[in-house]
């Protein structure tokens, strides 16, 4: 297998996006990745995408975004993983350049979520649980990390304040992103007195749904000379799964689709969590900051939310996270989330982050992807050339 490079980073400002539809974000993201990188076309495409189907009626998506991006003819297929879609085509596009099935590739997640009812939206992503025993019982997600979040606090001792830290780190952060959906400090009394959605999860512990996609161009670290656009090496991209449901989990606190694919990517890698810069976690709810801290091995389990109460997770922190913002302050647009951590990493690797968030000296960037409640994690290591 050959060494593979990203040399495009390519993406849209998280936002509702009323003006355009799904072919146009998608293809906007990929063209402007294609421009970074200096080129004009690539063999293959893979787009990370979840719920197309349900809320935009239009699937075969990976023919219409070539077609749309002046690509048609090319290799071009979605991929679906739930929320962790994009990431998961990530590396679909990795694996087929490391193969040397094709030399050049463009992976693109993108999401429209924004333009049906709350209600539509919230059955569509409920689909990414487990539909006989979580989703007809009425569990939607924030239902079941609600659930999460309540046996945390009551195995460890914690109180509902202890979870700031993530909120506020999160949106200080997305201040400084220009393509981020929420660019405002928020501070601990704003963080206690927010809004319940579901006990004890509140508005400030979730994260916003919304249209966006991300991109990247990927090919061989041998042909990286060949290109002006600064490359950056995939130095690991791999996924471990688990239990849908939560029921079916020795210990649901204990998220081991996260376990596994950390420690498959660390393997890969040839890092240490000592080498690791930046952690880039999948905080839809405040509660799965925690549990990917611990899961991935950073912290022992259950001392998650002691440690980030160091403030070791700002980005001139010990490992910092959601350097742009993260889901919370940047937004959520779920099939396209994974490739927007993917594109900031490797922003951070290049250096070329705000300076407010830039991480000093960042060689070697984690970021992780979670569909479901961990059923389905993809987690990447990209380092500095």
């Amino acid at each position: 297998m050959r060494q593979v490079a990203i040399i495009g980073l390519g993406q849209t400002p998280v936002r509702e996006h009323w003006e355009k539809g799904i072919r146009e974000l998608a293809a906007n993201a990929v063209l402007d990745a294609l421009e970074d990188a200096g080129l004009h076309r690539v063999e293959a495409l893979y787009v990370g995408n979840m719920l197309s189907g349900l809320l935009a009626g239009q699937e075969n998506l990976g023919a219409l975004i070539a077609e749309t991006a002046g690509m048609a003819g090319i290799e071009a297929i979605k991929v679906e993983a739930a929320c962790g879609s994009a990431a998961a085509s990530f590396r679909q596009a990795l694996l087929a350049v490391a193969s040397g099935a094709v030399d050049s590739a463009v992976a693109v997640g993108v999401e429209k979520l924004t333009e049906m009812s709350g209600t539509a939206t919230t059955a569509g992503l409920a689909t990414a649980a487990d539909s006989d025993y979580e989703a007809s019982m009425g569990l939607s997600f924030v239902a079941i990390n609600a659930l999460l979040m309540q046996r945390y606090m009551y195995e460890f001792g914690y109180s509902k304040a202890d979870f700031a830290p993530f909120a506020v780190n999160a949106h200080d952060n997305a201040k400084y992103n220009i393509n981020a959906m929420f660019r405002y400090s928020v501070s601990m009394e704003q963080y206690t007195n927010a809004k319940v959605i579901c006990d004890p999860i509140n508005l400030l512990d979730s994260s916003p749904i919304a249209d966006g996609a991300a991109a990247v161009v990927v090919v061989p670290l041998e042909h990286v000379g060949r290109y002006p656009g600064q490359a950056v090496l995939i130095e690991a991209c791999e996924i471990g799964t688990d239990t849908i449901s939560l029921d079916n989990r020795e210990n649901p606190l204990q998220l081991k689709g996260v376990q596994r694919s950390a420690q498959k990517a660390l393997k890969t890698s040839g890092k240490s969590h000592k080498d690791i810069n930046i952690f880039e976690a999948h905080d839809a709810f405040s509660i799965m900051s925690a549990l990917s801290l611990e899961a991935s091995g950073f912290v022992e389990f259950g001392h998650g939310l002691k440690w980030a109460a160091k403030m070791n997770i700002g980005p001139g922190g010990d490992l910092p996270m959601s350097t742009f913002g993260g889901l919370k302050g940047r937004g959520h647009p779920v099939g396209a989330t994974g490739l927007y951590q993917i594109v900031e990493g490797a922003t951070q690797i290049r250096g070329t982050a705000p300076s407010e968030i830039q991480v000093p000296d960042a060689r070697c960037a984690m970021m992780q992807n979670i569909g479901g409640s961990g059923a389905n994690v993809t987690t990447t290591i990209l380092g500095k050339l």
